[in-house]
């Protein structure tokens, strides 16, 4: 079954030396901050996805794909808490805008998660893409595995300061801002510090400290 991995298991490998600002908190304190974090979004994902099928009278889901995907969706939503936008952005009261290409079943999960709910006091709206839509007025893009041009969406949405989040292997290398990552059957994620300044975007250090990898140069 696809799963967060909480800290102190083995699957949860991360160097606070790398991650954490010199001046920064304890590593205890850091461990336990992980911890909070990851598990607190497990929880989240697993209850909604239980919650969306009681709402319909099926069985809570079984099968570690649904699972997967409800995971990645709750990461989404709560990546966009962890990000700071360029200065433009800053100020805006307006929705936050997650577009979501070839990844239909993500969409739908994400705005089944962000309904009623805002981040830092502003709503989240989930804009389902089709091939050959413009990134424009996004904040962030998640691109599926199913799209068909993933490495031109993405180039076009790091000219617009858009935060970018990928699930292929070589999502990175695309130009990506965040990958997700299966890891022992567990989903992880790992970040471009690179792609993230070219885009304008500055990425919370508690984002960074509970990443599977850090990217800090180019590839």
């Amino acid at each position: 079954m696809a799963i967060l991995s909480p800290a102190g298991d083995a699957g949860l490998t991360y160097s606070t030396a790398r991650h954490a600002p010199p001046d920064g908190p304890p590593a205890a304190q850091r461990w336990r901050a992980a911890a909070q974090w990851l598990n607190g979004l497990a929880l989240l994902a697993l209850l909604l996805l239980t919650l969306s099928c009681l709402a319909v009278g099926a069985d809570p889901p079984a099968a570690a794909p649904n699972v997967e995907r409800g995971v990645k969706a709750a990461f989404l939503y709560k990546f966009l808490g962890y990000v700071e936008y360029p200065q433009h952005e800053a100020g805006a009261a307006g929705p936050l805008v997650v577009g979501v290409l070839g990844a239909d079943d993500i969409a739908a999960e994400l705005t089944r998660i962000t309904a009623g709910r805002a981040v830092n006091n502003r709503a989240v709206v989930v804009r389902a893409l089709r091939e050959g839509d413009p990134p424009a007025g996004l904040q962030m893009l998640f691109v599926g595995s199913e799209a068909a041009r993933g490495g031109q969406v993405l180039r076009a949405a790091q000219q617009n300061g858009v935060l970018t989040v990928t699930e292929t292997d070589n999502g990175l290398q695309q130009g990506s801002v965040i990958n997700f990552r299966l890891v022992e059957d567990r989903v992880r994620f790992e970040v471009s510090l690179p792609a993230a300044e070219k885009s304008g975007l500055k990425l919370s250090s508690r984002l960074l400290s509970v990443a599977y990898h850090v990217q800090k140069g180019a590839p």
